[in-house]
C-alpha cells in the first residue's frame, strides 16, 4: 500500500502578515483558503535570515550548525577568495536521499542551493543560485526536456534592478516556467513527495516590497497583476492536491520573511571608521575580501556577519583568543548603540558559539546581528560609508515567515519543517545529530 503522499509549496520570502493583508483584501483568493486557516501561521527563519541557510536547513532537516551553510558567501579561511555557497557546501543527507533509502520518491522544482545536483534516487530541477540547466537537473535527461520548453532557472534581476517593467516580465515568464515544470512531473504520479518552490516572490520583494504595502504606488497595479498571476498558480497547486486521494499532506512554507527596506548599512565601512578592518589595497569590487590587510581585527559578511580575526582561524589573522573575547564585547556594545536619524539600527547581537551548535559550527560567524526593520545589515568591501540605498527596496526578515500544515502540526523554524517531513514518513530526525 502506497504510503500517504506530501505535496510542498514553498513560497520564497513571504510574510506572513502580507499575505493576510492581501487575502482580506481580496487580492489573493487561492491563497486565502489556507491563509484564513487556524493551521496557517507565522514561524521564525534561522539566522542569518537568507534562502540558502534555510532551504537547507529544511531540505536537510537539520540547522546551520550541522548542514555548514551560513550565508549566500563563504571566505577560505587561508586564501581569503570569496565564493558563492552552493550544494557542494551542504554537509549531510538531504530528506530525499533519506526517502530514496526506503524506497520513496521525491520530484523537487526549483529548490534553491541545490545545485549541482548529484545523483540519487529522486527527480530534481534545483534553483538558485544556479543559473543554467547544466548540473542543475537530474535526471540529465529532463534537463534537454526542460529546455525543449524553454525553461529559465532565474530570473534577470541585474537588469530588473533597474528596470521595473523587465523585471515583472521576467518573474512572469519564469513563473510559467515553474507551471510548466509542474505540468511535466506530476500527471505521473509516481511520486511520494513533490516539492514546488516559488522564488519569485522574494525578487519581486527585494525590488517592488512597497508597491505591494503602498496604495498609491506607481508600480502598484503592475505588482499586483503579477501576484494574481501567481496566486493563479497557487489555486492550481491546490486544486491538484485536492484532487489527490487519501492519505495526504500539504505542507506550505516561506524561507523568511520581508519588509520595506529604509537604508543598508555597511558594517565593513563602519569597521573601517574604527580602524578595526584595514585594507591592504582599493577593492576591486564589493566582494573583494583578498583586499582585507593583516591588521584587521574584524571584518563582516553579507547580512550582519561579523568575524574576529584570530590567528587560530585565519591566515593573516592577529588576534589571540583572549583578545577576540574582549573585542566581541566591545562590538557588542557599541553596535547595540549603533543609530540612524535617531533610529536605533541593531536589535541584538548574537554570539555565533551560543546559537550554532553542531559539527560545522566551527564555520560560523563570531557575531550575527538582527537588525531593526528597515536596515539591512551588509559586509560588502570599499563603500564610502555606513549608510546608503543602492537599488533595493525591501530586506528580509527572521520573523513573520508564512507557514501552513494541513494536518496542523507546529513548527518554529524550517528546520523544524524538514523535521515534519521525515517523520511523516516514519523516518527519526534524530539521527542526523551525529552527521
Amino acid at each position: 500500500m502506497r504510503s500517504s503522499r506530501l505535496v510542498f509549496l514553498g513560497l520564497d520570502g513571504l510574510p506572513w502578515s502580507l499575505a493576510g493583508n492581501l487575502c482580506r483584501q481580496g487580492l489573493l483568493p487561492n491563497l486565502a483558503a489556507v491563509a484564513g486557516s487556524s493551521r496557517c501561521r507565522a514561524i521564525a527563519a534561522e539566522l542569518p535570515e537568507l534562502s540558502p541557510v534555510n532551504w537547507t536547513s529544511m531540505f536537510t532537516a537539520s540547522p546551520p550548525g550541522r548542514h555548514g551553510v551560513f550565508g549566500f558567501t563563504h571566505m577560505d579561511p587561508q586564501t581569503y577568495e570569496l565564493r558563492f555557497t552552493d550544494f557542494t557546501h551542504v554537509h549531510g543527507p538531504t530528506i530525499f536521499e533519506r526517502l530514496a533509502e526506503r524506497g520513496l520518491f521525491a520530484k523537487v522544482v526549483n529548490m534553491p542551493n541545490l545545485a549541482p545536483v548529484r545523483p540519487m534516487r529522486a527527480m530534481l530541477v534545483a534553483g538558485f543560485p544556479a543559473h543554467a540547466l547544466e548540473g542543475a537537473v537530474h535526471p540529465p535527461a529532463l534537463g534537454g526536456i526542460l529546455a525543449d520548453h524553454d525553461y529559465t532557472v532565474e530570473a534577470d534581476t541585474v537588469r530588473g534592478a533597474e528596470d521595473p517593467a523587465f523585471l515583472l516580465a521576467e518573474l512572469h515568464r519564469t513563473l510559467a516556467c515553474r507551471e510548466t515544470a509542474l505540468d511535466l512531473m506530476w500527471p505521473d504520479m509516481a511520486w511520494d513527495l513533490f516539492f514546488l518552490v516559488l522564488t519569485e516572490t522574494d525578487r519581486l520583494g527585494h525590488f517592488l516590497f512597497p508597491a505591494l504595502t503602498e496604495p498609491f504606488h506607481p508600480w502598484r497595479s503592475e505588482a499586483l497583476g503579477f501576484m494574481a498571476a501567481w496566486d493563479r498558480l497557487v489555486g492550481k497547486v491546490l486544486g491538484m492536491y485536492d484532487a489527490l486521494p487519501g492519505p495526504k499532506r500539504l505542507v506550505i512554507m516561506a524561507d523568511h520573511g520581508f519588509t520595506a527596506l529604509t537604508q543598508e548599512v555597511d558594517l565593513n565601512a563602519w569597521l573601517v571608521e574604527r580602524g578595526l578592518l584595514r585594507l591592504s589595497r582599493t577593492p576591486a569590487s564589493e566582494w573583494d575580501t583578498d583586499a582585507i590587510g593583516p591588521g584587521t581585527r574584524a571584518f563582516a559578511l553579507d547580512p550582519g556577519r561579523i568575524y574576529l580575526h584570530t590567528g587560530e582561524r585565519f591566515a593573516r589573522g592577529c588576534l589571540t583568543r583572549s583578545e577576540a573575547e574582549r573585542l566581541a564585547q566591545e562590538l557588542t556594545r557599541a553596535l547595540s548603540g549603533l543609530t540612524w536619524k535617531g533610529r536605533k539600527v541593531v536589535r541584538s547581537v548574537l554570539r555565533g558559539p551560543e546559537l550554532y551548535h553542531g559539527p560545522r559550527a566551527h564555520l560560523a560567524p563570531d557575531l550575527v546581528l538582527i537588525p531593526e526593520a528597515g536596515f539591512d545589515l551588509k559586509g560588502k568591501f570599499g563603500r564610502p560609508g555606513v549608510f546608503g540605498h543602492f537599488g533595493r527596496q525591501g530586506m528580509h526578515t527572521a520573523d513573520d515567515v508564512f507557514f501552513y500544515d494541513s494536518t496542523g502540526a507546529e513548527a518554529r523554524t524550517p528546520t523544524d519543517v524538514g523535521r515534519l517531513i521525515l517523520e511523516h514518513y516514519g523516518l527519526p530526525a534524530s539521527i542526523l545529530g551525529n552527521i
